[in-house]
């Protein structure tokens, strides 16, 4: 069999690639290793209750990603982001940094006076890594209690371990001022990135991808295990092979790597130092509508297993069967760091002890496993993508998406760095 465009994974980004091609009257197939497509933009359902594999909403501003998205599931329900946090039993709202009412007057003390001690960044004075971003931004102890316990738990390493570039807008900077006020009052204004968030009203975030499924050449059961790009052709797992003329890649770059034969030892190194954090997901249905009313929430707690809570039947009442809900926990780590028994006792045991939930309420659990979640932006990243990337391109794979650009992409920019492809 030979396809003139061959496009590797069925996740948003790769269905951007297929429909892009389809709008330009260029033809595709697209093969996929599970059996059925969206990648991490999946949703599945058991006993009635929908869940996504990960948290998933859209604040996609494009005019082009928007129209597929309302072609593929015509009406959204649009929420006005409410995220707050858990520390210590608070609830406080997000960001934390200006918004620090809940905490102790001692604990405020301390932030208030170490932000007003902060070093003025300049271009000739400027923080070598992550936590000196941090310390430089919010002061020792914030830095401390808040985002380096959290930056282990998200990015499954030290906040001295990773680069600054990827923050752009992701975490909010407020002036001495706002920091004061959120000090003095809960009333403060939203200062979350995105004013709006929005979610298929039926079907989970997958039925945002429906318009491209649907016209979509996808292969499913098509596992990837060796590419030739001297004859053009690549080899499944199934036995099949399948010849090209153009080959797209949104498979992870170290992934893409162990498929070539005779790969330079210098590219070869650069591939292996690219990280990437693992996750596990642990749902949970509920026969009560008695959940904490926030969309999702971040936790700071050491003891506690998951970095981030959302809930699915808050983003849609049809995730979740009349007078029920549900909660989602994400627990970033490598697989089999824990047990399962573990990762429901830290989890789900956790927020019964903290009479977030009650026991008697959950009809089951569920934990699903994430071998690829996030970038990790750790010192060499730059440079090693690119050789990575640079070497693939010589070959004739061009590569995208999240983890084929190796880089922390939203859906939307994922879905675009699919559909800019065939222009």
């Amino acid at each position: 069999m030979k396809v003139e465009n061959l496009i590797l994974g069925a996740g948003i980004a790769g269905l951007g690639a297929s429909y892009g091609f389809y709008q330009k009257g260029k033809s595709s197939c697209v093969v996929e290793k599970n059996s059925t497509y969206g990648g991490l933009c999946d949703s599945f359902e058991i006993n009635g209750f929908r869940f996504d594999r990960f948290v998933h909403l859209t604040f996609a501003q494009e005019k082009e990603v928007n129209d597929i998205f309302r072609k593929s599931c015509g009406e959204l329900t649009t929420h006005i982001p409410n995220p707050f946090n858990l520390y210590h039993g608070l609830w406080v709202k997000h960001p934390a940094q200006n918004n620090l009412y809940p905490l102790s007057e001692e604990e405020k003390k301390l932030i208030v006076s170490d932000f007003m001690k902060r070093p003025t960044i300049t271009e000739e004075q400027k923080p070598d890594n992550y936590e000196e971003w941090l310390r430089w931004q919010f002061g020792n102890y914030f830095a401390e209690h808040f985002p380096m316990v959290y930056t282990k738990k998200y990015w499954m390493k030290e906040a001295s371990q990773l680069r600054t570039e990827w923050v752009g807008k992701r975490i909010y900077q407020p002036s001495v001022d706002e920091v004061i006020a959120g000090c003095n009052t809960a009333e403060t204004p939203v200062t979350y990135y995105a004013k709006e968030m929005r979610y298929p009203k039926k079907g989970g975030f997958k039925a945002l991808l429906r318009e491209m499924a649907d016209h979509a050449d996808i292969k499913y059961n098509y596992e990837v295990k060796h590419i030739d790009t001297q004859n053009k052709e690549v080899a499944f797992g199934n036995g099949e092979v399948i010849s090209f003329g153009n080959l797209y890649s949104s498979l992870p770059l170290p992934e893409i790597i162990a498929m070539l034969d005779d790969v330079p030892s210098h590219v070869s190194e650069a591939a292996s130092q690219l990280e990437a954090t693992s996750g596990y997901h642990i749902s949970i249905a509920l026969k009560t509508k008695d959940i904490p009313p926030y969309l999702w929430w971040y936790i700071y707690d050491e003891d506690i297993l998951a970095a981030r809570v959302y809930s699915p039947s808050l983003k849609s009442a049809d995730n979740a069967p009349e007078g029920c809900s549900s909660l989602q926990m994400e627990v970033y780590c490598k697989e089999g760091a824990y047990t399962e028994q573990q990762l429901l006792d830290g989890t789900v045991g956790r927020l019964i002890e903290l009479g977030v939930i009650n026991k008697d309420d959950i009809l089951f659990t569920h934990v699903g496993f994430e071998k690829y979640a996030n970038v990790i932006f750790t010192e060499p990243i730059y440079d090693a993508r690119k050789t990575v990337r640079d070497y693939l391109a010589a070959k004739g794979i061009c590569t995208f998406g999240r983890f084929g650009e190796w880089d922390y992409l939203w859906t939307n920019q994922s879905l675009l760095s699919g559909l800019n492809l065939s222009k």
